[in-house]
């Protein structure tokens, strides 16, 4: 559960952002003082309350399928997604808006700094002409105007009701629109990449302990499932659907299936009972089986359903003759409930001859993997950053943020996860069910 410094911080955060976005969407693009403008404040209050609030509110709803959990996060978090894209569509507008308006005050300068002067001599010469006007117009009488007939009267200049053209507020109405159009199309985009099927990734990769007899184990990699009120039992289905198509030799879970409790989840997670695979199927803890009260609750209701949670510990996994070490250990979040990772428990008294393939669900801890010797490290937890441009700060903060990388003789595989937390929006990082194949440096 969320701290109430960090609620207070979520609020005074919103409603900075909304601040921005009034001065943008609504005083830019509105007249004062109007019914339009009105509606359109208290619409971007309700958005600077909505926002924090789902976050803040919807664990304490019921997140499963028939919960009412789910009528507070898909439009709150949906609306989360839109605001990030308005954001950026807005930031990246800044720059030509403000050159567009320093041009037509350019522009208007020197149109007034071109109407003629007037000088003492001219000044002289038309009060003359008007007195002389004036005289002459006393002298001859009005002329009578017909029976009937009203005198003409002036013509305004412009229709009753009409405004001048407001340079400004067409500006802020355009840039308005081509935000709201981006931002929109964007979720969209998104939404159709988060809720559809995942990619199917294939990766080879090379372990100088791999013989040839070993090369050719197939390990699939699921993470980031994060079963809740957005996705549920139907979710689990088609990963197992997807997963059980690949034929695997092990399967391997590496943390964040839910966010709830396995009293309140444990339903949706049931269809991993239908996972095949040749050696088994495998489970590690992410961080957000330690939001909730009960990890031991889920590592039961994995071991219910076929799927064996390695806390600290290692399998010997014999294939065609040939063995790998599988390790698994909890995840670094675990630290603040006294668990976490005990690496040292879990390779110790290991042959050292043989290839070690270990599941953490968090890539920065390939930095401990790498002095303990392990040959490979399986994660998950960046979702490849899940929506541009959050992937250019999760590569930042992690040695690999997707994909197969290598911190110093360690490789690790980074999967982009299977579902989403959050917003139902995916953008440049797609959900992904990885296939790995090892591969062996000896000719076979």
């Amino acid at each position: 559960m969320l701290g109430i410094g960090l609620w207070a911080l979520m609020l005074a955060g919103s409603g900075a952002v909304h601040y921005y976005l009034w001065i943008r969407l609504v005083r830019d693009t509105t007249r004062p003082r109007t019914t339009v403008r009105r509606l359109a404040t208290c619409g971007v209050v309700l958005s600077a309350l909505l926002a924090p609030g789902t976050r803040m509110l919807t664990p304490l709803f019921d997140p499963s399928d028939g919960g009412g959990g789910r009528f507070l996060a898909w439009p709150g978090y949906t609306l989360i997604g839109v605001l990030l894209y308005l954001l950026l569509a807005l930031a990246v507008l800044e720059l030509p808006r403000a050159l567009l308006l320093r041009r037509w005050r350019r522009t208007a300068g020197q149109q007034a700094g071109a109407a003629p002067v007037r000088g003492p001599a001219t000044a002289t010469a038309t009060a003359t002409a008007t007195a002389t006007a004036t005289a002459t117009a006393t002298a001859v009488p009005e002329a009578p105007t017909a029976v009937g007939v009203p005198a003409a009267e002036p013509v305004p200049a412009t229709p009753e009701g009409s405004r001048p053209f407001d340079r400004r507020l067409f500006l802020g109405r355009a840039v308005g629109t081509v935000a709201g159009v981006t931002a929109l199309g964007t979720v969209g985009h998104g939404m159709s990449s988060a809720l559809g099927d995942p990619m199917v990734r294939r990766v080879p990769v090379t372990l100088s302990k791999v013989n040839p007899r070993l090369a050719g184990l197939r390990i699939a990699v699921v993470s980031d499932i994060h079963l809740g009120p957005l996705l549920g039992r139907a979710h689990t289905e088609r990963i197992v659907r997807m997963v059980n198509g690949l034929q695997a030799d092990l399967v391997t879970i590496v943390g964040d299936l839910a966010d709830g409790t396995a009293s309140q989840l444990g339903p949706a997670a049931r269809p991993l009972r239908a996972l095949e695979s040749r050696y088994g199927n495998f489970f590690v803890t992410g961080n957000h089986e330690y939001l909730y009260d009960g990890v031991e609750d889920w590592l039961d209701e994995m071991r219910n359903v076929g799927v064996r949670p390695l806390v600290n510990e290692r399998v010997e996994i014999r294939h065609n003759g040939a063995w790998l070490d599988l390790a698994g250990v909890e995840d670094l979040a675990g630290e603040e409930f006294g668990r976490g990772p005990d690496l040292d428990r879990a390779l110790g008294g290991r042959d050292l001859s043989r290839p070690v393939v270990l599941l953490a669900h968090q890539p920065v801890f390939a930095e401990e993997a790498a002095r303990h010797g392990v040959d490979l490290q399986l994660s998950g937890h960046t979702h490849g950053g899940q929506m541009f441009p959050l992937t250019a700060v999760t590569s930042l903060v992690n040695p690999v943020n997707s994909g197969l990388g290598r911190v110093e003789d360690t490789q690790v595989y980074v999967t982009n996860g299977a579902g989403f937390f959050g917003p139902p929006v995916r953008v440049g990082a797609p959900a992904e069910i990885t296939l790995l194949e090892l591969r062996s440096p000896l000719p076979v």
